[in-house]
C-alpha cells in the first residue's frame, strides 16, 4: 500500500500545481473530429485492476458521502464573492484565492482554444474545474479518504460525460498532463464515462445541484430524524483521573491548563504536548479519596484577568484541618518568578475558608465576570434536603452555604478581610445577610461559565450561566441575576420540595431557564455558549451535559419570546464525522466543560468516576457541516519557555476514518491495551439537514498545493497531527502517568487483595463496582 499511496499523492501533486503551468499546446480544434471515436479517460489509475480499484473506492465512497472539501475538511462561507465560480459564493470549498487560481487556469487552457472551441466547450471546462469548489468536492474527486487515490477529473452524470466527450474530447489534454488519461481518451465513450462515473449517482455532477436532500440546509447544523445535533469530537487528552477542569490563562499563549481531582495541574502546549511536571500538585492537602462518586477534591481554578502581568490564581479545595474538620478553602496563589509552568506553592494566600457539614454539595466554581470581580458557586452544606436550620442554609443569608458570592480580590476590607467587599453587591446594607452574597438559594451548582458575547454584535456578553444539580426530580439550568433567590429548598426545580416553605416563598424567585427531569438525565453539569471561530453555526447555542448518563444537550434562545429551546447532540455519525482525527464515542460520566483561548468549546468525561482512576478523557467539540473561512481562524501563540520534559500526545480512542477502513478491508479490530470509551445513550442515526439553524460565516484552509496535500496524506496515513498548525486543530495532549503515592492514609490508594480464589474475588470486586455504580445513578443527595 505505501508504493501506491506515493503514486497517488503524484497524481495529486499534478492536479494541484497544473493551474500554476501554462500550457505549451498550441491552439488546437477541441470538437469532435471525423473518424475518431467519440471516447477518452479522465482518471488514472496505478492499479493493473481496474476493477478492483474501483470496487474498493465505491465501497469507502458510498460510506463517506457527505459534504468535505479537498483538503479533508467541511466547506465553509466564503468572505467574499466569487467571481469565477459563482455558483459557490455562498457555501463551498472555495475562498476568492482559490477562485482566482481556477479562473487562472481556465483562461490558460482557453488561450490554447479556437473561437469555435470557446463557444463549444467553454462551459464544460468551467463546470469540472469548478467542482473543486462544490460542497461535495471530496466525494466527487474520491478525497473523502486520504487512502484513497484522487480522481485527475471529477464524478460527472453518464448523460453530461456522453455530451461532454462528443463535443470536447480533445479538451482532455488541456486539463490533465497525464499521459496515460490522454491516451485512455480515445478509446471510447462508454468506457470513458463508466471510470468517471460514482456509485452513488447522486454525487455526480451535475445531478448533485438538483439533489434537493443534499442541497436543503446545506451548512447549516446537521440534525438527524429525532431533530438530535450531529457533532463530533477530537481526542484531546486521556489517562487523566477525574478531570475536573480546564482553564487558560488569556495570556495568548494558548495553553490548557487541565486539573485532576486529587489536585495536580497539568500543563498542555499550543501543539498538544504535555509538560512532565505538573503546574500545581498539592496532593498532600487536597482531601479525595478513590470511592466512586466522591465529590470533595480539588474543585475550581481562575486566572486573574491580568494574570499576564501579576501572576495570580485562585484556587478552591477540600481539605481537614488539624481538628479533623472537613473545610472548603479559597486561595491564591502566584507563578514561580522562575519557570513560567510552574505555581509557586509558597505564594499560598488563604482568602476564605468554610466549614463543610457533610461530605458532598461542595459546589467549587471559580470564575471572574466581566466587572472583574471573583464570583464563588458554594454548595449547601450536603446531605439531603438542605436540613440545616429553620429554613436550610441556601435562603439563609446569613451564611455562605448555598450562595452564589461576589468578591474583590484586588483590596482588602476594614475589618481585616483579605478582599473587599464590592459596593454594589445587593445586600451590603443588610444586616441579616452577609455582604459577600450575590445571590442565594442555590443547592449545589456545578459548572457556571460567562458568555463572551457575539463575536460580532457582542449581545449576551457577561451573562452567567450555571447547571444546579437537583435533589431526586429535577436538574436545571439558570441565569444569575444579581441578589436573586433561586428558589432552594423551598423550590426545585419549577416545583414546591418543601411544601411550606414553597406557599410562603416570594413570587419573585428566579425561574431556571431550562429544567429537566429524571427520564432526561440525574446529575446535571453546566457548559458554555459557544463563541469560537471554526464552527459559527453553533454561535449561541448554549452546550452542557448530565454527568450520570453522559447525555450532551443544547439550548438555543428564541430572541422574540427569550425563550430556550433544548436539543439533543449525538456523538459519532459515520456520515457525518468521517474526517480525520474525529472520533466516534466518548467517555460516559460527563465531569465539566471548557473552552480555549479561542473560544471553542471542550468537555471532560471519565468511564470510572473514582479520583483515583486514570481514565478520564478531554474531547473538543466540532461542528462537522461547517467551518470558518480560510484564514480567519488563525493565531500566533505567544511563545513561553519551558524547562520540563515534553511528552507527545498519543491517542487512545480510535477515528471514524480507521474503523471505516477495518470494516471496509475486512479486518477484525485490533485488540488495544487502551479502554474503550463508552457510548453515550444518545445514539447516532442517519443524518439528514433540517432548518433549525441559520447559516453563518465559516472557515477553512484554501485546496493545499500538491507538495501540502502529499504531507497531509502522509500525515492523515499515520494519524499523526500536523507541525506549525494552531492548538484548535492540533489538540492533542499526553496521558498523565500516576504520580508516586502519599503516606496520607486518606490519599493511598487501596492495596489488592489476592486471595487463594482469584476468580471468586473477581466476581467480588465486580459485583462491588456494580454495586457502587447503581447507587450513583440512584437517588441525588
Amino acid at each position: 500500500m505505501e508504493n501506491l499511496n506515493e503514486v497517488y499523492c503524484e497524481e495529486v501533486q499534478d492536479f494541484y500545481t497544473s493551474d500554476l503551468k501554462t500550457p505549451t499546446l498550441k491552439e488546437v480544434n477541441i470538437w469532435p473530429q471525423a473518424g475518431r471515436s467519440s471516447s477518452s479517460s479522465g482518471v488514472s489509475f496505478s492499479c493493473p485492476d481496474v476493477c478492483l480499484c474501483l470496487f474498493l473506492l465505491c465501497l469507502i465512497g458510498s460510506v463517506l458521502g457527505h459534504p468535505q472539501c479537498l483538503d479533508y475538511g467541511p466547506p465553509f462561507q466564503p468572505p467574499f464573492h466569487l467571481e469565477f465560480c459563482s455558483a459557490y459564493e455562498n457555501f463551498g470549498c472555495c475562498d476568492q484565492e482559490r477562485d482566482n487560481s481556477i479562473a487562472a487556469k481556465y483562461w490558460d487552457i482557453m488561450d490554447n482554444v479556437d473561437p469555435r472551441g470557446h463557444k463549444l466547450c467553454g462551459t464544460y471546462i468551467k463546470d469540472i474545474l469548478c467542482q473543486e469548489c462544490s460542497p461535495y468536492a471530496a466525494h466527487l474527486y474520491d478525497a473523502e479518504n486520504p487512502r484513497t487515490p484522487l480522481r485527475s477529473l471529477p464524478g460527472l452524470c453518464f448523460d453530461y460525460c456522453s455530451e461532454f466527450h462528443f463535443n470536447c474530447r480533445s479538451a482532455i489534454r488541456l486539463l490533465t498532463r497525464d499521459k496515460h488519461i490522454q491516451e485512455c481518451c480515445e478509446t471510447n465513450r462508454t468506457c470513458f464515462c463508466d471510470l468517471l462515473r460514482l456509485q452513488d449517482e447522486d454525487y455526480c455532477f451535475p445531478s448533485v445541484l438538483r439533489n434537493t436532500a443534499l442541497s436543503h440546509n446545506l451548512g447549516s447544523v446537521v440534525e438527524d430524524q429525532r431533530g438530535c445535533i450531529q457533532l463530533c469530537l477530537s481526542e484531546v487528552a486521556n489517562g487523566l483521573r477525574n478531570p475536573v477542569l480546564m482553564v487558560h490563562p488569556s495570556d495568548r499563549s494558548h495553553r490548557l491548563f487541565v486539573a485532576e481531582q486529587v489536585g495536580v495541574v497539568w500543563v498542555y502546549l499550543p501543539d498538544g504536548s504535555r509538560l512532565e511536571e505538573p503546574f500545581l500538585d498539592i496532593r498532600t492537602v487536597v482531601l479525595a479519596t478513590p470511592w466512586l462518586g466522591d465529590e470533595r477534591g480539588f474543585l475550581g481554578m481562575a486566572f486573574h484577568p491580568r494574570y499576564k502581568y501579576n501572576g495570580k490564581f485562585y484556587i478552591y479545595y477540600s481539605y481537614m484541618d488539624k481538628n479533623r474538620v472537613e473545610k472548603i478553602r479559597i486561595s491564591e496563589l502566584k507563578v514561580s518568578a522562575s519557570d513560567a509552568n510552574k505555581a509557586d506553592p509558597r505564594s499560598e494566600r488563604n482568602l476564605l475558608e468554610l466549614e463543610e457539614p457533610a461530605a458532598n454539595h461542595n459546589g467549587g466554581q471559580l470564575l471572574f465576570g466581566v466587572d472583574g470581580y471573583m464570583y464563588l458557586f458554594i454548595g449547601d452544606g450536603g446531605k439531603a434536603g438542605d436540613p440545616f436550620g429553620k429554613f436550610g442554609n441556601a435562603q439563609n443569608k446569613s451564611t455562605l452555604l448555598g450562595k452564589v458570592l461576589r468578591i474583590d480580590v484586588d483590596g482588602k476590607s476594614p475589618d481585616g478581610k483579605p478582599y473587599r467587599i464590592p459596593p454594589d453587591n445587593p445586600f451590603v446594607s443588610d444586616p441579616k445577610a452577609r455582604p459577600e452574597v450575590y445571590a442565594y438559594g442555590v443547592r449545589n451548582m456545578w459548572r457556571c461559565a460567562v458568555d463572551r458575547g457575539d463575536p460580532v454584535t457582542k449581545k449576551g456578553r457577561g451573562r452567567i450561566f450555571c447547571g444546579d444539580v437537583g435533589q431526586n426530580r429535577f436538574e436545571e439550568i439558570d441565569l444569575i441575576v444579581k441578589g436573586g433567590n433561586y428558589g432552594w429548598r423551598a423550590k426545585e426545580g419549577l416545583e414546591c420540595y418543601d411544601t411550606k416553605l414553597c406557599h410562603n416563598s416570594s413570587l419573585g424567585d428566579i425561574l431556571p431557564i431550562f429544567v429537566y427531569g429524571r427520564s432526561v438525565g440525574k446529575s446535571v453539569t453546566g457548559g458554555y455558549v459557544y463563541r469560537g471561530c471554526e464552527s459559527p453555526n453553533l454561535n449561541g447555542l448554549y452546550i452542557f451535559g448530565d454527568f450520570m448518563n453522559g447525555r450532551l444537550m443544547a439550548l438555543q434562545e428564541d430572541e422574540k419570546t427569550n425563550k430556550w429551546k433544548k436539543q439533543d447532540i449525538c456523538i459519532g455519525s459515520t456520515t457525518a464525522c468521517a474526517f480525520p482525527g474525529m472520533i466516534s464515542s466518548y467517555s460516559k460520566f460527563i465531569i465539566s466543560f471548557a473552552e480555549d483561548e479561542a473560544g471553542e468549546l471542550y468537555f471532560m468525561s471519565t468511564s470510572y468516576p473514582s479520583a483515583y482512576a486514570p481514565r478520564g478523557s478531554l474531547y473538543k467539540l466540532i461542528d462537522p457541516a461547517r467551518r470558518a473561512p480560510p484564514g480567519k481562524c488563525k493565531y500566533k501563540p505567544v511563545p513561553v519557555k519551558t524547562k520540563s520534559k515534553q511528552i507527545p500526545f498519543v491517542p487512545r480512542a480510535k477515528t471514524v476514518l480507521e474503523l471505516l477502513n477495518e470494516s471496509s478491508t475486512g479486518k477484525p479490530p485490533k485488540k488495544s491495551s487502551t479502554l474503550p470509551a463508552a457510548i453515550p445513550t444518545v445514539s447516532s442515526k442517519k443524518a439528514k439537514k433540517p432548518s433549525s439553524t441559520k447559516i453563518k460565516a465559516s472557515t477553512v484552509q484554501p485546496a493545499p498545493s500538491g507538495k501540502e496535500r502529499k504531507r497531509i496524506k502522509a500525515e492523515a496515513k499515520h494519524h499523526k497531527p500536523r507541525q506549525g498548525e494552531k492548538i484548535t486543530h492540533n489538540s492533542r495532549a499526553t496521558p498523565a502517568p500516576p504520580l508516586p503515592r502519599r503516606k496520607s492514609s486518606h490519599l493511598a490508594r487501596p492495596k489488592k487483595v489476592l486471595p487463594k480464589n482469584a476468580a471468586l474475588a473477581k466476581g467480588k470486586l465486580e459485583k462491588r463496582r456494580k454495586k457502587q455504580l447503581l447507587k450513583l445513578s440512584g437517588v441525588s443527595e
